[in-house]
Order: structure tokens, then sequence, then C-alpha cells
């Protein structure tokens, strides 16, 4: 087995009781609540729901949330299409709000400069496993009757203030995508303190079955009542977004094992850090007082104008390091965005929306082509060594 330190025993032992039992779909509730359950507890948070990506989970808290037609989310412009795309799909209007350059995550400041009549949500995101600025975030939901959905795909276990996270936002969003801290291969689960919206987000990735509840994905409970022609099967609206059984098997074992893979790559992340602290341009993201990152990745500002990010990032691969990995494109830079293809989604609403290429969010706009991502999903702090070196020998070339 490939990834022997990532899968192990465990997932082939859960996996094996999965197809024993039958090989059910999502709705048979056995692994998937079993995962809840754990994940929950893991996170601080009375209530999880799996979903099949960490996109579905974020679509889910929006529709949960109350987000239709013109309504107005604000969201970072630093992340993955992802949080753009579920605005869309709500037929919503996304909002951008500016970050903090030195932790890069939005700054609650802009985003009550943002806030209209219209805005129906708070969409921030948790970057590189660093909590986002809640207080203040959950400060203006409340005064202003606005929901907070925390996405958190990148941020298992961060806490603030001394709290989880995944029990302070309305909503908070996680990924199991194979790059995260845990992984299903591709998936999601949220997870929230409010039963309202759980169940909500159940039955919108359930296909609206009457039966689900927010702790029980069961369809079926009692099939008498199930298989009555009078049975009326469906009372909300939904998509089939449930997550596999055999995908909630290996989410199952990987939650038992979090506490190992978020200590491992915090362990390599401060490798990283000591050697980026012999040069004064390589600026690790900041980790404020009273936060706790879990470091889905190693990051840094790259501040040196004599040269390029390319040039650090070709010696630094020549040098024996993995790839240095770029931060995405500004959500509204993308050519999604950029070309107005997106208008097409609802031209109604749409079309007479016009953003700014330049100048809508400077700080994000100044430190995204900066970000250097280090790889740091290792399966020891001995497997990372050498490309921590490597990042000490590409600083020592150009000193």
């Amino acid at each position: 087995m490939k990834n022997t330190w990532r899968f192990g025993e465990r997932e082939l032992q859960y996996i094996r009781e999965v197809l024993d039992s039958g090989f059910g779909s999502g709705t048979s509730g056995s692994m998937n609540t079993r995962f809840e359950a754990a994940l929950a507890g893991k996170e601080g948070a009375k209530y999880a729901v799996t979903f099949n990506s960490g996109t579905s989970t974020l679509h889910a808290a929006l529709d949960a949330v109350g987000v239709g037609y013109g309504d107005e989310v604000i969201t970072s412009p630093l992340t993955v299409i992802s949080n753009l795309d579920v605005i869309l799909a709500q037929n919503a209007v996304p909002v951008f709000a500016d970050i903090d350059p030195e932790t890069f995550n939005i700054d609650p400041n802009d985003v009550a400069q943002k806030i209209t009549p219209r805005t129906k949500a708070i969409m921030p995101i948790s970057l590189y496993g660093l909590s986002c600025d809640l207080d203040p975030l959950m400060d203006l939901g409340h005064r202003h009757g606005i929901k907070v959905v925390n996405d958190a795909a990148e941020a298992y276990q961060a806490r603030y203030m001394g709290r989880l996270i995944g029990g302070i936002a309305d909503i908070t969003s996680y990924s199991t995508e194979n790059s995260k801290h845990i992984t299903t291969g591709d998936g999601g689960i949220v997870v929230t303190n409010d039963e309202v919206l759980a169940e909500r987000m159940r039955k919108f990735g359930s296909l609206g079955y009457a039966a689900l509840k927010a702790s029980d994905g069961r369809i079926r409970s009692n099939k008498d009542i199930f298989q009555d022609p009078t049975y009326k099967r469906h009372d909300a609206y939904g998509h089939n977004y449930r997550m596999p059984e055999v995908a909630a098997a290996m989410g199952l074992a990987q939650t038992e094992r979090m506490d190992q893979f978020i200590e491992l790559r915090t362990d390599i992340a401060a490798m990283y850090a000591e050697v980026a602290s012999t040069c004064d341009y390589l600026v690790p993201q900041r980790v404020p007082d009273g936060y706790v990152s879990t470091f889905w990745t190693f990051v840094c500002r790259y501040e040196r104008d004599d040269l390029s990010w390319q040039e650090f990032r070709h010696k630094y691969v020549e040098l024996g390091g993995d790839g240095i990995y770029a931060a995405w494109a500004l959500l509204y830079h993308e050519t999604l965005f950029a070309s107005g293809q997106w208008k097409r989604r609802c031209p109604p609403l749409y079309d007479s929306l016009a953003y700014p290429s330049s100048g809508l969010c400077p700080r994000a706009e100044a430190v995204q082509p900066k970000l250097m991502q280090f790889v740091n999903n290792y399966g020891s702090v001995a497997e990372a060594g050498p490309k921590v070196e490597a990042l000490a020998k590409t600083i020592a070339y150009f000193a």
C-alpha cells in the first residue's frame, strides 16, 4: 500500500465493515453517522453532516442560512473558486472584502464597510490552517442579522482565543479532499450547534427526504412507512451530495488519527519557519496571540524585488525541494469572472453588475502574487528534512 503513513489497517478494517454489511449507500447511515459523531466531537460542535465535497458543504450552508436570489454574500477574494461558485449557484451576488496582509485572512473592518441591507451571509476563509478573526465577524453577524459560514477546509482543530473554531461560527465547513489534514479522497463535512441548520443542510445534501433529521441521515428508518404508496418522501429541495459509505469509513479512521496528522504538519512547519527566519524576505503567515494554526501548509510572503518569485522557486526545486505552490488568482481575476462568463448563470440579475479589475481589494492584490506555499504533507520529519534543507540551501545560494 502506498502512503502507509497515512492509510493503515484501521481504514481497511472500516472499509471491510462497509463491504461485509452489504455495501449500502450513504442513506443507510452507518459509517456516515459514526464519522459525523467522531468529527463533531473533535471540532467542538453538536452536529455534523457529511457531503461528497467541500464545495457541496458550502452550497448547503448558504442555502441553509437562506441565501437566495439577489442576496449578497461577503467573502474573501483570496480563496479557491468554490467559494464563488456556490454564491453563483444560489443566484446571489458576491461581495469581496479585503484581507489582513499579515494573516492573509479576511479583514473584519472591511467586511463591516461592505455590509448592505441585502447582505445575507458572511463567508470568511480560515486560510492555510489559521482561523479567521471570528469574534468581530460574529459580532457583525449578530448586530445585522447575518449568518457567518466559516470555510475551514484547511483548518481542522484550529483554535481561536482558546476555543476550537468548529463551535464558533453559525456553520463551519471542512474539506476531506486528498491534500487536507484528514482525507476521504474527495469529500467534505460541516459542523454546527444549530439543530435547524443541521437538518436543513442534511436535507439539501440528500434530495430533501422528509425523514432526515439533524443527526440522522437514514431515509428508511421505518420501511413500512417509507414503502406505503401514500407516503410523501420529499418535503424540501435538495441535491444528491451524499458521501459514500466507503469514504465515510476512511473519514472515521482518519479522524481517529487526526491529532497525529496535525502534530506532524505543525512540526514540519516549525522546521520551515526556523529556516525562513534566517532571511528577511520570507515572511511567514502571522499567527496572532490566542490563535493556534494547524498548518495545512507553511506559507510565506516573498518580499524580494531583485530576484523573481519564479527564479527562487526554480533554484529551490534544483536543490532538492518540492515545487513551491502559488496562491490562487484572486476570485475576481479568474477568467470565469474577469471575462463575464459568470453572468450567464443569471443574466437578469448579473448583467448590470460591474467589478473593477484592480483596486477592489488592494491588499489582497498586493499579497497574492507574493505567496509561497511549502509542502508539509509528509509522513515524517525525516522525510521532510531534505526539503527543508533545500530551502536553507536556496537562501544561502542567493545570499
